[in-house]
Order: C-alpha cells, then structure tokens, then sequence
C-alpha cells in the first residue's frame, strides 16, 4: 500500500467537491494526493461518437484543471494525476487497494432512480475491503470547515476495531471531539411494543449494552488519550440519529460488512441509508 489519499474525479460537481475534500485529507496526513481518471467507452454515451484519442483528451484536460486549481490552493500539496483506461469500478478497486484511503463524490438521494452516486460508487464500496470516503456536493469550504465532532455509528455485536481505529484517528487528525453512537433494541420476541415489557428487562439491556460499549472503547481511549469521548448509547434508531447528528458532524464513519456472496448490494440498511442523507462526508469502514 503506498501513502496516498486519492480521489476519483470525472469533471462532476461530485467528484470536484471530493477532491477539495481529498487535498485537505492528505495534508493532515503529510501524504501525496493522487487524482484518478479512469475511463471506459462503455460507460460514456458522450464518447462513443469519439476516437479514443479525443476522449482521453477530454479526461486529461479534466485531470489538468483540478490539478492546476488544488496546487494554487495548496501550494505546499503534492499532487499527481494519472489518467487510465478500462473499467471504473475495477480501476478505482485497485486504486482503494493501494492507498490510505479513497475519495469519491456522492449526490446523495436525488433525481429519479434516488440512488448514491449511481452504480460505479456502490460498486467500489460494495467491493473493497479499503476505506471509502464519500462527500457530498456544496461549496467546498463548507466540509473543510466543518467544526463538529467525528460521528461513529458503532454496532457493538460485530467487529468494530476496524471502525474505532478510523475515527479515533481521524478525531485526532482534526483535534476535535468525538462521539460514538450506539442504540440497542430490546429482544425481538417482545414485538415492537414496548408497553409489555418489564422495566428490569429495560434496565438489564440498556447496561449491558453500556458495559459492552465501554470495554469496545478502553483500548482506543488509551491508545487515544487527547480525543475527548462522548458515550452516545441509548435506544433508538441509529440511522434517523446518525442523519441528524450529521448536520454538525465533520466527518460520520459507518461500517460494512464484507460479504462473500455474489448477489445483493452488499451495504447495510444503516449503512446505506446514512450514505443517501448525510450532509458531512461519510466514511464507510469495511470489517469481517
């Protein structure tokens, strides 16, 4: 893996956004920036009454451009573009395999099909087993601005090291605070009413979840000690929370589950809800 952050831009208002968002990434992590443009006939109706070389012109001029307008920016910033052709999902798989972290833009839930960034975006997060960040499109200073909390939404039943890792240094990349959310339901055989069940049984849930919460964190808390820790456990619904709590938010961070089998978007319903409303840039973590 080469220290990297790179982001995959095609020219969109999505992909620009991203990449203001990539070029602020990699400087707190003293890394180089990388700016990818992979292409496809396939994938362009535009191109396909042009020669390959035309096309690549346009995605090289593309490159130039955003690379020319982030080095006057940020001049202390190392910036490389490389322009490939063949298919976007594999190119920018492989480019997520071989750096810190991958940056695309997103759109959130809009237009007619209401999908994240369309099938390209749901493909790579679907297939690597790398972080992904996702920014939506606005001005970009607001996301680097952004003065709120690094948000974690944590389900403490699976493996959640991969998670902690990323947002207690992240937290601590940005010297800012940060809150882990967790909410518990109670046993699914007392349905979905809540009016049947005992308040012991209330009480014996929301502690256990506690406890687990707590020894989840003590080793990143230690490993830690400056990031400032808010306990966000309770019951609820953790993606309307999540949703909310991006308003304020510098960053979310979610997991995925990496998923073997072949059918199916491979995203959690948590997961991807929070990818088609969050306004902050969302980070999805993959874990076993």
């Amino acid at each position: 893996m080469s220290r990297t952050v790179t982001v995959g831009l095609d020219g969109s208002e999505e992909s620009l956004t991203a990449a203001q968002w990539a070029a602020q990434e990699a400087l707190r992590r003293a890394v180089p920036l990388r700016l990818l443009r992979a292409w496809s006939i396939d994938e362009d109706p535009r191109t396909r009454l042009v020669d390959p070389a035309t096309a690549r012109g346009w995605g090289e001029r593309t490159l130039a451009t955003a690379e020319r307008r982030l080095r006057r920016r940020h001049p202390g910033l190392d910036v490389e573009a490389t322009w490939v052709a063949g298919d976007s999902v594999e190119e920018l798989c492989a480019a997520a395999e071989e750096a810190e972290l991958l940056v695309l833009g997103s759109r959130g839930l809009g237009g007619l099909a209401g999908f994240l960034t369309g099938s390209v975006s749901l493909a790579v997060l679907a297939r690597t087993r790398r972080p992904v960040v996702l920014v939506r499109p606005h001005d970009p200073l607001e996301s680097e601005e952004r003065t709120g909390e690094v948000v974690i939404g944590l389900d403490v039943s699976a493996a959640v090291d991969e998670l902690l890792a990323f947002g207690f240094a992240a937290a601590d990349r940005y010297g800012c605070g940060l809150r882990v959310v967790h909410r518990w339901a109670v046993p699914a055989l007392y349905g979905p009413d809540l009016v049947g069940i005992p308040p012991l049984l209330m009480t014996e849930v929301a502690e256990d979840t506690r406890r687990a919460l707590d020894e989840a964190l003590a080793p990143w808390t230690e490993k830690f000690p400056d990031v400032a820790v808010v306990r966000d456990c309770r019951q609820g619904r953790p993606a309307q929370d999540l949703m909310e709590l991006s308003h304020d938010a510098r960053l979310v961070v979610v997991g995925r589950r990496v998923r073997r089998a072949r059918i199916g978007t491979h995203i959690g319903s948590v997961t991807h809800a929070v990818l088609h409303h969050c306004l902050a840039p969302v980070a999805v973590v993959p874990h076993d």
